[in-house]
């Protein structure tokens, strides 16, 4: 196991969790990104215009299967069966559609095709039916990748300092408050994000993915913001005119609940990319583009790695070269991680135990006590 592994637990009970955890290194690493770039088959940044929609058609092909059986013989099985098997419908449905949104997500990095705009007509069609304004999501994930690990400039999963936390803060550190955070965050985490930018970058005015005046945008990018908030829009007059004609149950039950297991998902597996006890995060004066890129953990998901195209196992290798398709990202990841060493982290802990633990352990960032880097932060839980 790479750097997010555990080092032997203390024989001290008293010790947290989190000093049992071997932090990464926060020094300048000794490679460049060429000198990973060099490592790396060039094959692998090739993008293939029938490999990209054969992942899409594939998870459309099957998106539609699980829509047929649910809509023409769930109403043919007795009431106990249908019980269990619409949230089985809504499990599968929603983690299908979470690796469409994967691939919409990666339309926004151009590593879909060599065409832009064949890469924004599938991403903006894909991102909006999944209600995601696609423009306004891809510049703002475009400068959380430009910004990655920066307490002043990332966009998303900004740690809080502790004289930050709001004084209702001690309240909620205990189990039942955690649970409750989590179920607020995996619920309305994404929309509240979205919408008043909930988790992210501090700005001045109103910071809201929809607004095209936001302060999130340059004016080069406002026309887009339109675009992505009609697309929206048609994507919701359909939706109304679904729900008028087979009626607002079924539109939730076959649509609804799948989104929402999306939008859980996308924010659940964001959080655990970027949040980790091993993790540093650099203030102005120590923060640099790679050390940065570095400061993001690889996950196991199970199976769901391969449904989800691996942007749980391979993030580190997504976040030093965004533009490679999701299909090489494993080739990729092997081929660096001789030259990364201790600076790439891998935790395999179920993303069920991992996610509750880093809510315990990374409630706010401290400066470092131990060495002489003022700028570099890492998380702390004692309030």
């Amino acid at each position: 196991m790479g750097a997010g592994g555990r080092m032997p637990v203390p024989t001290s009970s008293k010790k947290s969790e989190t000093d049992t955890i071997k932090r990464v290194p926060c020094e300048k690493p000794p490679f460049s990104v060429g000198d990973l770039k060099k490592a790396i088959p060039p094959h692998c940044f090739k993008r293939s215009i029938p490999r990209s929609f054969s992942y899409l058609i594939s998870d459309i092909i099957i998106a539609s299967c699980f829509y047929y059986v649910a809509t023409n013989y769930f109403s043919l099985l007795p009431q106990p069966l249908s019980y269990l098997a619409w949230p089985l419908y809504w499990a599968c449905q929603g983690c299908v559609l979470t690796g469409v949104w994967v691939i919409a997500h990666e339309c926004g990095h151009h590593a879909f095709s060599d065409y832009q705009w064949l890469d924004d007509t599938v991403g903006l069609i894909f991102h909006s039916f999944l209600l995601v304004p696609y423009f306004s999501w891809k510049y703002s994930h475009r400068r959380h990748h430009s910004n990655t690990g920066s307490l002043e400039r990332d966009e998303v999963f900004v740690p809080k300092q502790k004289s930050a936390i709001k004084w209702y803060g001690k309240y909620l550190n205990n189990p039942l408050g955690r649970i409750m955070m989590l179920t607020v965050q995996f619920v309305l985490g994404w929309p509240l994000y979205l919408a008043f930018n909930v988790s992210g970058r501090p700005y001045d005015g109103f910071a809201c993915h929809f607004f095209p005046n936001a302060p999130i945008y340059n004016d080069r990018e406002r026309l887009q913001i339109y675009l992505s908030d009609a697309g929206i829009l048609a994507v919701c007059f359909g939706l109304y005119r679904y729900a008028a004609a087979q009626g607002m149950a079924s539109m939730i039950c076959l649509y609804g609940v799948p989104l929402l297991i999306v939008n859980a998902f996308l924010v659940l597996i964001t959080y655990l990319q970027h949040t980790h006890p091993s993790l540093p995060h650099y203030d102005s004066s120590e923060w640099d583009w790679l050390r940065g890129a570095l400061a993001t953990v690889d996950r196991d998901y199970g199976i769901l790695n391969k449904v989800f195209h691996n942007i749980t196992d391979t993030h580190v290798a997504h976040h030093l070269f965004s533009t490679m398709p999701h299909y090489n990202a494993m080739e990729a990841t092997k081929a660096i991680k001789p030259i990364l060493g201790d600076y790439y982290q891998f935790d395999g802990t179920p993303w069920y135990v991992a996610m509750y633990r880093e809510a315990k352990e990374c409630i706010y960032v401290e400066p470092d006590r131990e060495g002489d880097k003022k700028g570099v932060y890492w998380y702390n839980n004692k309030l």
